[in-house]
């Protein structure tokens, strides 16, 4: 079920960008001298020392989630030293910020960039990390999609307001204003059962991990089609891909139109390599 095919694939890496690891700067530019697409950067502010809310992934939790930079900053840095690449968070936990001055950083990072910016949101998994902010573990994703549709109310109008149940404020000026239209696009990171309908009222992608899972092409298209939109008209970034050409065309084939390869968190003795592994896959496919 290919879109657009591999002529319209683009190929990308994500990363924690940490303290003791490959800096954004080198990193950005070695990612644009090898002709990839695009850099994402997660994002948690904290983690709280009492580890009560286990890992979603099993085990210990590994340091580079409370070791990462802020998303933002290191993506300014990168803009700064790059002309080409897109630049985006993987996820930015948005449940944790607020929506008047995250929509002014990532309207100023998008012109700082010249309009490269791809926002890709999510609800979170550390409840007392949300806590520590002040936010509603149990209503996070209804007060996600409201900061969402407020940012965009921001990003579009000189004077923006918006009322709803979580977020609420009158007429307000705030620039500048993102230079792609409506703002940069947004993407979802989650897998669970309401994804879909979260997608089509909202986002303009997805960004799984892995893969699609059974079943899910046909419920995102119903959903979709619920809103009058079409699937084909959205981003689907899978993150955490294959690293073998076949498994990667395979995925293509699916629908994926973007193609993010993870890194470590280390050195560049040990990511510059897997760059250039990454790099070769591409120029592999698309010969």
């Amino acid at each position: 079920m290919a879109f657009g095919g591999l002529e319209k694939t683009q190929f990308g890496v994500s990363m924690f960008p940490t303290d003791y690891s490959i800096q954004p700067v080198e990193l950005a530019r070695a990612v644009e001298e090898r002709g990839l697409d695009s850099m994402f950067f997660p994002e948690h502010t904290h983690i709280p020392a009492s580890r009560a809310t286990p890992f979603p992934g099993g085990g210990d939790l590994p340091k580079q989630y409370w070791h990462s930079h802020d998303p933002f900053v290191a993506l300014g840095a990168a803009a700064a030293v790059t002309e080409r690449i897109r630049l985006g968070t993987g996820i930015c936990l948005l449940i944790e910020r607020d929506p008047i001055t995250t929509a002014k950083e990532i309207a100023s990072l998008d012109m700082i960039s010249g309009g490269r910016v791809t926002l890709g949101i999510g609800a979170g998994w550390n409840r007392e990390e949300m806590e520590n902010h002040g936010a509603n573990f149990k209503n996070r994703w209804a007060i996600v999609r409201e900061k969402v549709l407020a940012m965009r109310e921001i990003w579009n109008n000189e004077a923006a307001e918006f009322h709803g149940e979580h977020v609420d404020f009158d007429p307000i000026w705030s620039f500048p204003k993102p230079i792609q239209k409506n703002g940069p696009p947004i993407w979802i990171g989650a897998n669970s059962k309401w994804v879909f309908d979260r997608i089509a009222d909202y986002a303009d992608g997805w960004m799984p991990i892995g893969g699609l899972g059974s079943g899910n092409m046909e419920r995102l298209q119903e959903a979709m089609a619920k809103q009058d939109r079409r699937v084909e008209d959205l981003d689907l970034a899978l993150f955490g891909s294959p690293v073998q050409a076949e498994q990667v065309q395979g995925r293509i084939d699916q629908g994926f139109d973007h193609i993010i390869f993870n890194l470590p968190s280390e050195g560049a003795d040990k990511v510059l390599p897997l760059l250039d592994r990454y790099a070769g896959i591409v120029k592999e496919l698309r010969g």
